[in-house]
């Protein structure tokens, strides 16, 4: 099992994006309750991982489905190379977040609960960061007004 830190490239990325000084899109309540809910999502599938993963292959493969539309929501936004980047980075299946996990699952059938607990936390970690940058964007009212 890899001891990687997977949630600190997240924020890494983030600060070496926003220092490039790239404008962000504005909020998008989609984009924020997408990510809130496929959050709440991930970790109730994630506590049943210590079961066979052949009882919840469909569970997973309807949490990916649900995962590749955020990708792309994000993706297809404009100025929203960040946000887009932190959703790649969480549902990659080569990286060590959610998509490594539910890798790992599958492969091994079982998962040990420390194993379960550890991943847990570095995931809901990705997740705050895509869910804080997409609370911290403006609104569109916001920008109108001051402008």
């Amino acid at each position: 099992m890899r001891r990687f830190a997977p949630h600190l490239l997240l924020i890494g990325l983030t600060l070496a994006l926003t220092a490039c000084g790239p404008t962000i899109s504005r909020f998008n309540a989609r984009a924020y309750e997408q990510a809130t809910a496929l959050k709440v999502e991930a970790r109730s599938l994630m506590d049943q991982a210590t079961t066979p993963y052949s009882q919840h292959r469909e569970d997973v493969q309807a949490l990916k489905t649900e995962l590749q539309k955020a990708y792309e929501f994000a993706r297809g936004r404009p100025k929203n190379e960040i946000s887009a980047q932190q959703w790649k980075i969480l549902i990659d299946p080569e990286r060590d977040l959610l998509g490594g996990f539910l890798r790992d699952w599958q492969e091994r059938s079982t998962l040990p609960s420390a194993f379960v607990k550890e991943k847990k936390a570095q995931v809901s970690e990705a997740f705050d960061t895509i869910i804080e940058l997409e609370s911290g964007k403006l609104s569109p009212d916001a920008v109108r007004a001051g402008s």
